[in-house]
């Protein structure tokens, strides 16, 4: 027989080595199959308190993970068998072969390196999955949607709660109206039909039924109201609903909702009392502590303090260079705090008759959209610029806290309670974080619930068995959802 030649035996050996390493690779995936499959067998045969989805995805995951580590495990072994080579090869010739032997060293080195990093992000990636489905199947066990107010004819600005019985809640809205709604149902209870712009605000006095709403007509209003619950229906458990796709419905299926069960909703034209000093929209307004004064904000760059009984204005509050966008009172002390566009927020103090003092805080880089106090003494404000940050009213030089989005931040809202922040975003999302910047939870968001435009504002109601959270948006709804907040607070 003829003898081969060196290069086709080379060639000949090489072939037989791909073709065992296709061999390996053949067994293993047969392989793979089967210990998964008896994997799975196992693992049913376990008792779990994980869903089966969610048993079933983290095996799927984990096997995906497993074989990246093998087929990567397989080529880093074949790299390693070749830079031997090559540095044997190198050292047994003379000294320019061996600088060539050296450069394919370094070039097999730096493609283990690149194998090395693939390998680090294949994993980070796997087990981002992981986390990732943990969290979703959390978050929808501790946060869910009770029920829907639907009936606005255009966006929803503001949502409040009563703070004297009946508890029901109250929308105002860029359709002109602000709107008082059963709680449990969902049902329009009354319409409030005054102004001639959109309401933009709308507070509840701390002892009486009485509403205070603020509009793009520049003036506010306070107004009675007197309403009678209907008889409770179970509320529609939509925590079954799966899904995280983020599809918007049509303005036309919001339309076809509006006006539903508003058929027999009373309304009133005429206010009580009509505030008008401002020279430009009126952007919120609320009351004092003990409600007999009450304070607004507006683009004319001023905030106004009246007296409710008089409607005379007691003081106007200047100093903002630019709009204002919201004010709060302090539950319990006569302090009001604005927010405006030129960047920051101002605290007023009218504890003492005689004399009103300000502070100026200073921190956020894009509008303050909302200011509000906590119990104790910490005010939590949110912007434009992304960021809410958590101030100590006695040390107003730099915050105690800072939380980084990646959307606007709206009207915020903090539990008197356990201080959890609630934050409705510009991307339609809704997040709690707790005082010192940690994430607790994000309100579920699929195809079937949640808001499909801005939210614009929160406000919690931590008294109610069922609905302690309410939001409202520019999809014309407002939302009550039930927080389990001891869970929320144990899993943190």
């Amino acid at each position: 027989m003829p003898a081969e030649s060196g290069s086709s035996a080379a060639a000949r050996q090489s072939k037989q080595k791909r073709k065992s390493h296709s061999l390996s690779i053949r067994r293993t995936n047969s392989s793979e199959q089967e210990r998964a499959g008896l994997q799975r067998e196992m693992l049913e045969g376990q008792d779990s308190k994980l869903p089966v989805p969610v048993r079933n995805t983290l095996l799927d995951l984990f096997g995906q993970i497993e074989r990246e580590f093998e087929n990567l495990y397989i080529e880093n072994l074949e790299l390693r068998r070749e830079i031997e080579r090559l540095t044997v090869e190198g050292q047994t010739v003379d000294g320019t072969e061996l600088s060539k032997g050296q450069l394919k060293a370094k070039a097999a080195v730096h493609s283990t390196s690149q194998l090395s990093q693939k390998l680090k992000t294949t994993y980070k990636a796997s087990t981002s999955k992981i986390v990732s489905s943990f969290k979703t199947t959390t978050t929808r066990a501790v946060c869910q949607l009770v029920r829907e107010y639907v009936g606005h004819r255009d966006g929803i600005w503001d949502v409040s709660v009563t703070r004297t019985q009946p508890v029901v809640l109250g929308t105002a809205s860029a359709d002109h109206t602000a709107m008082l709604w059963s709680i449990e149902m969902g049902k329009c209870l009354l319409k409030y039909a005054g102004h001639a712009g959109s309401v933009n605000s709308v507070k509840f006095h701390p002892t009486e039924q009485m509403a205070l709403t603020a509009s793009g007509d520049q003036t506010s209003h306070i107004w009675r109201y007197l309403v009678q619950l209907p008889t409770p229906q179970p509320a529609v458990d939509t925590s079954q609903m799966s899904g995280e796709e983020e599809v918007d419905f049509s303005d036309k299926d919001e339309a076809d909702a509006d006006g539903e069960g508003l058929s027999e909703c009373p309304t009133i034209r005429a206010p009580l009392t009509t505030l008008k000093s401002h020279q430009g929209v009126v952007i919120a307004a609320d009351w004092l502590v003990g409600g007999k004064q009450v304070v607004t904000a507006s683009w004319d760059r001023t905030a106004n303090l009246y007296d409710v009984e008089t409607s005379e204005l007691v003081h106007s509050l200047t100093g903002h260079d630019q709009e204002l966008t919201h004010c709060c009172t302090h539950p319990t002390q006569r302090l009001v705090v604005t927010s405006s566009r030129d960047t920051t927020f101002r605290l007023w103090d009218f504890r003492d008759p005689s004399i009103h003092s300000v502070n100026v805080f200073q921190g956020h880089t894009d509008t303050v959209t909302s200011a509000v106090f906590t119990v104790g003494d910490n005010v939590v404000s949110g912007s434009d610029d992304r960021t809410i940050k958590v101030w100590d009213l006695k040390n107003m030089r730099s915050p105690i806290a800072t939380i980084r989005t990646d959307s606007a931040v709206n009207r915020i809202s903090v539990s008197v309670s356990q201080r959890i922040i609630a934050l409705p975003h510009d991307n339609r999302q809704v997040r709690l974080f707790d005082m010192s910047g940690v994430r607790l939870a994000r309100l579920p968001r699929s195809n079937r619930q949640g808001h499909r435009r801005m939210v614009c504002c929160a406000v919690w109601n931590e008294d109610h068995p069922t609905c302690n959270l309410f939001t409202c948006g520019f999809d014309r709804q407002a939302i009550g959802w039930n927080i389990n907040i001891p869970a929320l607070l144990q899993e943190k």
